[in-house]
């Protein structure tokens, strides 16, 4: 397994990391032990939840798949191989400050996510999602609080656009409060243009590190679907139709499917090896149903694509002009 710098911190972490939004929806407790246990013996080391994982029916947060991360982890005395990576601002319940940025959510969610966890530090706590309502320095000046009482070791962000990433950051800096190291979004093949545009130059000039997720668009670029085929047996395939299903996607993962073929690899391997050729991007946050297919993903760093077939993937997938 490869190792990459989150950002600029100092933390090293696996250029894989493991998804878990999964847990508890299509993927039992006992399966989900066995893929945390898999992905640490391939060397893994990023674990990435949330406290509203997963969110169903209502939109409020299931709070499951920080419990099963935490039974795992006290059952199998595996903390220390492994770097927790949890999100807050989602709904956890009815009431107005129940979500959100404010000082006061995040310091009643943290409590509850170290609960579920069974640990007293998370690594890496993140903003789920961006909250213009609340200022960005009370955000921030409660990361801050939970770095000084030791309950958080790096704070990262998702969801933001550039500019108020830019800003957090740049508001940080000036009042000496702790800094995003990372920011997830959605970045894969087929969606490009959000990151591209203007989140990547920024998290390369500024040192930020990229954590991209859903980069195998669903299960799209798995290779699993085919125009003329049904649709294979998965609680995400519907969507998947609706999200995916058009000329040019088809077209890219026909593409996948040639240099796969080329690289005696698979699909999913050889869209996870482009992604992580990609400036900024330091580990894809990749959830797995099986052992089997978790094995197949964690081999793609191992993938160096031949230049012309990188060039060709950046052609065939450049975003349309909006």
């Amino acid at each position: 397994m490869n190792y990459r710098r989150l950002g600029r911190s100092g933390l090293k972490v696996s250029a894989i990391a493991m998804g878990t939004a999964q847990c508890n929806w299509w993927v039992d407790e006992p399966t989900s032990r066995r893929l945390f246990d898999a992905y640490v013996e391939a060397g893994g080391n990023l674990i990435d939840t949330a406290d509203v994982y997963p969110v169903l029916g209502d939109g409020v947060g299931g709070k499951a798949s920080e419990e099963f991360v935490g039974r795992w982890l006290k059952t199998t005395a595996r903390r220390n191989e492994v770097l927790l990576a949890t999100k807050v601002s989602g709904r956890m319940g009815p009431g107005p400050n129940d979500e959100g940025l404010s000082w006061r959510h995040i310091v009643k969610a943290v409590e509850g996510s170290l609960e579920r966890l069974q640990v007293d530090c998370i690594d890496l706590y993140q903003a789920h999602d961006d909250y213009d309502d609340v200022p960005v320095e009370e955000t921030l000046r409660a990361f801050e609080h939970l770095v000084q009482r030791g309950m958080v070791r790096y704070v990262g962000c998702s969801n933001f656009k550039a500019w108020r990433l830019m800003k957090s950051l740049a508001i940080s800096e000036r009042n000496a409060l702790v800094g995003y190291v990372s920011v997830q979004e959605r970045y894969n093949l087929l969606e490009r243009c959000r990151v591209e545009s203007e989140l990547q130059p920024l998290c390369v000039e500024e040192g930020v590190g990229l954590l991209p997720y859903n980069p195998l668009a669903k299960g799209f670029l798995s290779g699993l679907y085919h125009p003329q085929a049904g649709l294979p047996d998965s609680p995400r395939a519907p969507g998947v139709q609706r999200d995916y299903f058009n000329e040019r996607n088809w077209q890219i993962l026909e593409s996948l499917r040639r240099i796969a073929r080329d690289c005696d690899s698979s699909c999913t391997q050889v869209a996870l090896a482009w992604l992580l050729a990609q400036p900024a991007v330091v580990a894809p946050v990749v959830g797995a149903s099986t052992v089997e297919q978790l094995r197949e993903i964690m081999a793609a760093p191992q993938l160096h694509l031949p230049a012309a077939d990188v060039s060709h993937l950046n052609q065939i997938s450049q975003p349309p002009v909006q």
